[in-house]
């Protein structure tokens, strides 16, 4: 058995379970490597070519598509990179997954640093692929060649009980979505929302037309403040305040 511990459930099930160590400092960082399986699958081709890509401040970053990834997550081919905030890798994570959170946020000890430049890795965020997407991007911009964002995000990995890590792995969470409005002069460009009492961020692109949809599934405590940071302006309130009215300058 692999020395890592980890919890596999259900989009039905609520746990809360502790799992290893995963307080502050070092002690929190996969090296990226699923714990194996028992059944590891049969060999079989996969042509990365053929993803859909999504540009991420001026860099194509292809989506690998869930059953891939997990592919080579149970044949240990890959190396998972978690792009979020440090509390929501705390609570929850693919199990063995390293933190590397998104720009700005790239703390100066990421660990993704010592990993080869040649070697397969996948980043994944939860809404679904705009902050794995923004860590994808600053990888393939700094010399790595092999570098993917988990399409479906992760919550589809927590659906399909795929293994997690984390001192409060639970799949009953609430879904909030803010909607704003920007100039569309700034279309293409992120939007980022940070929780102001915990290391936990999202983020979504601006449409054409000025408009974006921030998606948050959390289920922590309603009088939380966050932080929502378009181009042009900057509003902060509590979920419930953030959900009640499309965001404006």
């Amino acid at each position: 058995m692999n020395r890592r511990q980890f919890l596999a459930v259900g989009s039905t099930a609520s746990v809360s379970a502790v799992v290893g160590c995963l307080g502050g400092g070092g002690d929190n960082e996969g090296d990226g490597y699923g714990p194996g399986s028992e059944s590891e699958p049969e060999e079989r081709s996969i042509d990365p070519s053929s993803y859909k890509t999504q540009t991420f401040d001026g860099i194509d970053v292809p989506l690998a598509p869930i059953d891939d990834v997990y592919y080579w997550y149970q044949r240990q081919e890959a190396r998972i990179a978690d792009a979020r905030g440090a509390d929501q890798y705390e609570k929850a994570h693919i199990a063995g997954a390293a933190l590397s959170t998104a720009p700005p946020y790239t703390p100066d000890d990421d660990p993704v640093a010592d990993w080869a430049k040649d070697q397969r890795i996948v980043t994944y965020c939860g809404c679904p692929h705009h902050l794995s997407g923004l860590r994808a991007g600053k990888l393939i911009e700094n010399g790595y060649e092999n570098v993917y964002a988990l399409d479906e995000g992760f919550n589809a990995w927590v659906d399909r009980g795929y293994p997690l890590e984390g001192t409060e792995v639970s799949a009953k969470r609430t879904t909030y979505e803010i909607r704003g409005q920007a100039d569309a002069t700034y279309a293409g460009e992120m939007v980022m929302l940070k929780q102001l009492d915990a290391d936990r961020a999202e983020a979504a692109p601006i449409a054409d037309d000025g408009s974006y949809t921030l998606q948050l599934h959390y289920a922590g405590s309603t009088d939380s403040r966050f932080r929502v940071a378009a181009p042009e302006y900057t509003v902060e309130g509590t979920l419930d305040e953030l959900t009640s009215n499309t965001l404006t300058a």
